[in-house]
């Protein structure tokens, strides 16, 4: 009995070892096919995260350069991680709470749009069609600031009249 349950852990074991050793073949036949397919033109990414276009592959030396936002980086075919494909970006107020799109309704003025109009025509008229009209304004401000600061240093305080 205690032989039997050995024998079974052995051949598990032995089964597990075969299977793992064909994956890890397969895999690395699929990366040979990889590398030998590159060209130029095609978008890599590299196992450091360097993103780029392939320019030339050198298959005698195993090399690849890449250019990557002008800068052309040179890299052994095992830094390539794989082909680069750019992710899909869907905002969330693009999808509901399962991640389902939203139907594409044209949308309806809310509330606060009239509202928003009306107060752009309250500063438009109130610049009085001046280009710089509120420039001129604030400077005026700033100016009106300087001089009463500029008048209160000049006269003396209440500690210094006693």
């Amino acid at each position: 009995m205690q032989y039997s349950f050995l024998i079974i852990l052995l051949v598990f074991m032995i089964v597990m070892m075969f299977v793992q050793s064909r994956k890890a073949k397969q895999q690395q036949q699929e990366k040979q096919n990889f590398y030998a397919t590159l060209e130029p033109g095609t978008e890599v990414i590299t196992i450091g995260g360097v993103i780029g276009k392939v320019v030339s592959v050198d298959e005698e030396y195993e090399e690849i350069v890449i250019d990557s936002e002008g800068s052309h980086l040179r890299f052994t075919f095992k830094a390539v991680s794989r082909a680069y494909v750019r992710p899909a970006f869907v905002h969330d107020d693009e999808v509901d709470e399962n991640g389902n799109p939203l139907p594409q309704d044209s949308p309806e003025p809310s509330d606060s749009e009239p509202e928003q109009i009306e107060s752009a025509e309250v500063v438009e008229t109130s610049t009085e069609g001046l280009p710089y009209g509120a420039r001129e304004v604030e400077e005026s401000q700033v100016e009106a600031t300087t001089d009463t600061e500029e008048s209160s240093a000049d006269q003396p305080s209440k500690a210094d009249q006693q």
